[in-house]
């Protein structure tokens, strides 16, 4: 690309160069490893005409699979270096009106005049920063610019989701979530080959579970063996459970040595940021240290019944406005709810709901928890629901998560699987793992099978088709 163009003086090639240094080098330095859904939005790049979108929180690793992909593209599809072009959109730059207002125009025209036979691959993160994004993607994508567009945006601002809501039928979102557990284990143990193979297996069991519900679980069981775990291996996972118990998904953080700077980092980049930044611009709240109370409130037990009266009450916040609160706070990956399960999946239900956090290390950073939180069993009773709630999340094929209760019965996890199947998913960690009377009844009163209950150390198949699994197996299942 050697044509030039100028905007409010500079030349825009000039601004782009910062960010594009492989139009010098044809090189991308970036991180190693790669995360899974690296894989699927690097295909959908080919396989798909739409535009291309990385949601998630702050610090998880959007601009990392941006740089990962457009590495990719140079060393495996040989792509023109020069046709690729990334720019991030807090760039002080625009932060001057006369720039702001005709750069992204420019940027296409320019891109236009220099590509000659080519497409361009244009990388646009941080695009949330940047005022009727969504309008200038729609005019391009609409007038069949031959580019892709792969964007990037901050899930813990609303107004970005409601701009997304535009482009529907026009774009592709994929919501990156701090690592899971598997993600973890392998991320810290690249090399240990007998590690990961027993990792790879237990994933391979997890994808036959979620689409052979019906089968008979011995028999599965019997041909994918998760069952077979050394010793060794066996105490390196439960050992990595507890490091990503108290560290969390935010790779960021793993580099951070002293532990008090890593949970002060957490609390200013995911809590303050999130709440006193992103929330205030997206809703313009006068009082943003009231929903941080709200936010505060919901983390004191991971798992536990919401009562927005009595919180409301608590906090001095009235009704109404925390029923707004919430579906905010949602939105920014900060917190996520679950209803009481009905008969019917989605069908609208006021009343309790059941609050977890995306991630734990933000808790353990709020309360300034350290590894001495591992020996209290309550708190971990707590956590390990969390965890299991958020793998559930990921249930392939999944219409809801729900939590049972009657006045009798109660049943942590309900997975709405549709054709009138549900999977309930009963947590004991801590008591006896063999008190499930409201799991057995769910099972016989719905006519369901199978049901899962997550323990701390009892891995085993009962009859009708109950199978106890540890919570570090039943993680890498998702």
């Amino acid at each position: 690309m050697t044509k030039t163009m100028e905007l409010n003086g500079l030349k825009i090639q000039d601004i782009l160069a910062p960010y594009n240094p492989w139009w010098q080098t044809g090189e991308v330095k970036t991180e190693v490893f790669k995360r899974p859904i690296f894989h699927r939005i690097y295909q959908d790049l080919f396989d798909l005409k739409q535009i291309i979108s990385i949601t998630g929180p702050r610090r998880v690793g959007k601009t990392t699979i941006l740089k990962q992909i457009i590495q990719s593209l140079i060393q495996e599809k040989k792509s023109v270096p020069q046709q690729i072009v990334y720019f991030s959109f807090d760039d002080p730059l625009l932060s001057a009106a006369q720039v702001r207002e005709r750069f992204f125009e420019q940027l296409i025209e320019w891109a236009d005049k220099n590509r000659g036979e080519k497409a361009v691959y244009f990388f646009l993160d941080e695009i949330q920063r940047f005022e009727k994004w969504e309008l200038y993607l729609k005019k391009f994508y609409d007038l069949g610019f031959p580019g892709r567009f792969v964007i990037s945006g901050s899930a813990s601002s609303p107004i970005f989701r409601k701009s997304r809501e535009s482009l529907l039928g026009r774009i592709k979102d994929n919501h990156l979530l701090p690592f899971s557990f598997k993600e973890f284990v392998y991320f810290h143990k690249p090399d240990d080959s007998e590690l990961l193979q027993c990792v790879n297996s237990l994933d391979e069991f997890g994808q036959k579970m979620q689409f052979t519900l019906s089968v008979n679980w011995h028999n599965l069981l019997a041909t994918c063996k998760p069952v077979q775990i050394f010793e060794r291996i066996n105490n390196d996972l439960k050992s990595l459970l507890d490091q990503y118990v108290i560290e969390g998904g935010f790779p960021e953080t793993w580099e951070i040595k002293d532990f008090a700077q890593k949970q002060q980092y957490l609390f200013d980049n995911q809590i303050q940021k999130v709440i006193f930044e992103d929330l205030v611009i997206a809703t313009e709240f006068r009082k943003p240290e009231k929903i941080k109370s709200f936010y505060l409130s919901l983390i004191e037990q991971p798992g536990q019944e919401i009562s927005i009266e009595k919180t409301s009450q608590k906090i001095g916040v009235s009704r109404q406005m925390l029923e707004k609160y919430l579906p905010l706070l949602e939105m920014t990956d900060l917190v996520k709810t679950i209803p009481r399960f009905s008969r019917r999946p989605l069908k609208f239900r006021r009343g309790s709901v059941k609050c977890y956090l995306v991630d734990l290390a933000l808790r353990n950073a709020i309360l300034k928890l350290n590894v001495s939180a591992l020996s209290d069993p309550n708190l971990m009773g707590s956590y390990a629901e969390n965890l299991v709630f958020n793998a559930l999340s990921n249930f392939r094929g999944a219409i809801e998560l729900s939590f049972y209760k009657d006045a009798r019965r109660e049943i942590d996890f309900i997975v709405s699987l549709g054709g009138k199947k549900f999977l309930p998913v009963e947590v004991k960690y801590r008591g006896s793992p063999d008190e499930i009377k409201g799991l057995e009844y769910f099972l016989t009163e719905y006519k369901q099978q199978p049901g899962i209950v997550v323990t701390k150390d009892i891995l085993k198949v009962r009859d009708p088709q109950i199978l106890f699994v540890p919570l570090e197996i039943f993680l890498l299942f998702f």
